[in-house]
């Protein structure tokens, strides 16, 4: 009488019966390395398309309306108030304090409570990737520490065109001397949104809710 387990050791002997050792299917060449960028012809144009697929506010704009256009975001998102990293490029950090929004400095660190009073925060970015529409924040002085990002409401992002690579595996390449460093990093598909098993959308429940970002080019 066979047992469950001589059926199914059965049903694999047979599966396997016409697989030979020489089987070319184990030894087929894999044409492509790690890290090294993947061939989209239009990287810039695809992470501004997958941003957007989030609900994310994305717009290009040149270096030099960088400082302008971060203003014109803030205001856009009915700010009031925005916290700024200590690095902060100083051209924008002049802009926004210019701008007669109250601008707080995160030095020394406000403390959640006070975290949680601004509007909005202004950041620089580590890298973006095309392929998911996320940027990676390393939290140097340009982007702030974690929780100047996670808490604000409201989240304006400047993405150098040159920090946008093709795929996930490039970008880790490029986070390597961050990681090296023991920098911690976050990674920003979005704004911040959840559901429920009955599919109800849920945003700003781990971070903030309206996301703007602007490509530099």
């Amino acid at each position: 009488m066979s047992t469950a387990r001589d059926e199914i050791l059965g049903r694999i002997r047979t599966a396997l019966s016409d697989v030979t050792e020489a089987d070319p299917a184990r030894d087929v060449p894999v044409a492509w390395q790690y890290g090294r960028a993947t061939d989209i012809a239009d990287v810039l144009g695809l992470f501004v398309e997958r941003v957007e697929d989030y609900r994310a506010v994305v717009e290009r704009v040149s270096v030099a309306d960088v400082p302008e256009a971060v203003v014109r975001h803030l205001r856009d998102t009915g700010a009031s108030t925005v916290v700024l990293p200590v690095g902060i490029e100083a051209t924008w950090r002049a802009a926004v304090e210019a701008s007669g929004l109250e601008v707080l400095s995160d030095e020394p660190a406000l403390s959640h409570d006070e975290l949680n009073r601004v509007d909005a925060v202004v950041t620089a970015a580590a890298v973006g990737i095309a392929e998911t529409g996320t940027f990676v924040l390393d939290h140097r002085p340009d982007q702030g520490r974690r929780a100047l990002t996670l808490v604000p409401d409201r989240h304006v992002c400047v993405v150098r065109a040159d920090q946008v690579v093709t795929d996930v595996p490039e970008a880790v390449g490029r986070l390597a001397a961050s990681v090296a460093e023991g920098l911690p990093l976050t990674w920003v598909s979005g704004p911040s949104a959840t559901s429920d098993i009955e599919l109800n959308r849920v945003e700003g429940v781990h971070g903030p809710r309206t996301l703007h970002v602007l490509v530099a080019v």
